[in-house]
């Protein structure tokens, strides 16, 4: 039966990826942290990513109709400027890097990526936008590793970036043990600055 459940149903989110130069540039302000702190789930790399809305569990039947208003919305709008700053935590356990730059753009973005979601029948939690990267957990035993972590990034400033591409992105969390991969569903481009 799970494995029915798992073959019709698909976790999905809206989201930005930073580029991987923007990436390496933080992962370089890291590598003290990933020596000092082995036991944290450190996220991979690759699957580093700014979730825009994130719409949970849905039918694979669900999702196909999302690409076409998905990819309008984005050659309507025009790349944004971010930047990757800082650092904080949730829950003494989740270690983020902050988001600098067009941050009201940001927001702006969201909202629209939401409204879409539910105008195509998507029913998800409201939830603030707290703008964020998120970079590892701790476990529960080591829940002050996130804190420590968070106040040594908090004076990183990243270079600034442009956004490229609007990407649906689905996940396996929740799916038996291991870390949680990533992989693009689709992703579309920006429109033009002109």
């Amino acid at each position: 039966m799970n494995d029915q459940i798992r073959s019709t149903t698909v976790r999905v989110f809206v989201a930005l990826a930073p580029p991987d130069d923007a990436k390496e540039e933080l992962a370089q302000a890291l590598r003290p942290a990933y020596a000092a702190y082995p036991r944290m789930r450190w996220n991979r790399i690759e699957d580093w990513h700014i979730t825009l809305a994130f719409l949970g569990e849905l039918p694979r039947a669900a999702v196909s109709p999302l690409r076409p208003p998905l990819a309008e919305l984005a050659a309507r709008h025009t790349p944004l400027h971010l930047a990757l700053r800082g650092g904080g935590h949730f829950d003494e356990r989740v270690l983020w890097s902050g988001i600098g730059g067009d941050v009201e753009g940001l927001r702006l973005l969201a909202g629209e990526v939401q409204e879409l979601a539910r105008a195509h029948g998507v029913d998800f939690p409201e939830r603030p936008l707290n703008p964020h990267l998120t970079l590892a957990r701790s476990r529960r035993a080591d829940a002050l590793s996130a804190v420590q972590v968070a106040a040594g990034l908090s004076s990183f400033t990243g270079r600034t970036w442009r956004t490229e591409r609007l990407h649906l992105v689905g996940s396996n969390s929740g799916r038996g043990p291991g870390p949680i991969h990533y992989r693009d569903v689709e992703a579309w481009p920006f429109g033009d600055t002109g």
